[in-house]
């Protein structure tokens, strides 16, 4: 998996399990909004069975309407962090960063 994930420094691990990832789940996606999601890093890894195979809606992100809303809310907070991060010239994620040291984790 290639892609680059502004949500999550590490696109090996499913965000929802923390096992191995095997695909890419765009946090905005529909008519023409897949590409640019996938341009901005709006994208979290998860396992074949979180994205869209689970028999249960629950267990699944895929035509889950409350998984699938909060995966836009996510992203587009991912995103508008990280243009904000670009405006200020910072190199690394200050507010990450920040979230780390207060909590001594990170949960992304």
């Amino acid at each position: 998996m290639k892609r680059r994930s502004i949500v999550t420094d590490d696109m090996a691990i499913s965000v929802c399990s923390g096992q191995p990832s095997e695909c890419a789940h765009e946090l905005i996606f529909g008519s023409g909004m897949r590409e640019k999601a996938i341009e901005d890093g709006i994208v979290i890894p998860l396992t074949h069975k979180e994205h869209n195979m689970a028999v249960t809606l629950a267990d699944r992100i895929h035509d889950n309407p409350r998984a699938e809303d909060l995966s836009k809310i996510a992203g587009q907070l991912a995103w508008e962090k990280e243009f904000y991060r670009k405006e200020l010239k910072e190199t690394a994620d200050p507010a990450r960063e920040a979230f780390r040291i207060r909590y001594g984790i990170s949960y992304l």
